[in-house]
């Protein structure tokens, strides 16, 4: 589904960031351990194609995106990869369900209000689809985060820190949320964090060093 060989990215005036390959099949999980300056939040953007790969590839169900043109990986990846930031990127001027369905948009696919609000309902927010952005909790704008990665049915999720700044029991309820989404969409799930809470519960991962 997704698989990367030789990953290497420099910043100007850093060392290099060498990655180990990685390999992640339809549903699986797999979580990227590491401390913080090792590569984490780049090695997921790379994965995305939200960076451009100085060495290596990453080739997502067959297609190889370091060899797409700038707009082609741009529909590529809103078709294909849904990306759950660190910080939520939300148009505060948009409600809950615009704000999920402007991927839909933005992906050149036609707009469903209706899968939108099924979605948000599988992730309890439902009530919340026509409300304000800025009215919502901090775990609630992780929901809508969740949907609006899942609305376009990625192979690919990306989540980025999605549990470092939670307690314990929201920690499990969202990791919960994205391995019951993810499973149902089939996609695979990929996690970026430093939060070693998740080690006792996902057993495929690997540890970035510096």
């Amino acid at each position: 589904m997704i698989s990367t060989n030789n990953l290497k990215y420099t910043y100007p005036g850093s060392h290099n960031l060498i990655f180990p390959d990685i390999h992640c099949k339809a549903k699986d999980i797999l979580l990227v351990l590491g401390t913080s300056g090792v590569g984490k939040t780049t090695l997921l953007h790379l994965l995305g194609g939200l960076l451009t790969t100085q060495q290596g590839s990453v080739n997502i169900e067959g297609t190889e995106i370091n060899k797409l043109t700038s707009s082609q990986l741009d529909t590529f990846r809103g078709r294909n990869v849904g990306i759950i930031f660190q910080q939520n990127h939300f148009v505060e001027a948009l409600n809950v369900i615009e704000n999920v369905i402007l991927a839909q948009s933005l992906a050149g696919r036609i707009t469903d209000k209706k899968a939108a609000r099924l979605l948000l309902d599988r992730l309890n927010i439902g009530h919340k689809a026509y409300s304000s952005i800025r009215d919502l909790s901090q775990g609630e704008k992780q929901r809508v985060a969740i949907a609006r990665a899942l609305i376009n049915h990625p192979k690919l999720i990306l989540a980025d820190e999605p549990t470092s700044a939670l307690d314990d029991k929201n920690c499990s309820e969202v990791l919960t949320l994205l391995q019951e989404q993810a499973s149902a969409a089939g996609s695979a799930l990929i996690i970026v964090t430093h939060d070693n809470r998740l080690k006792d519960i996902i057993s495929n991962r690997v540890i970035l060093t510096s």
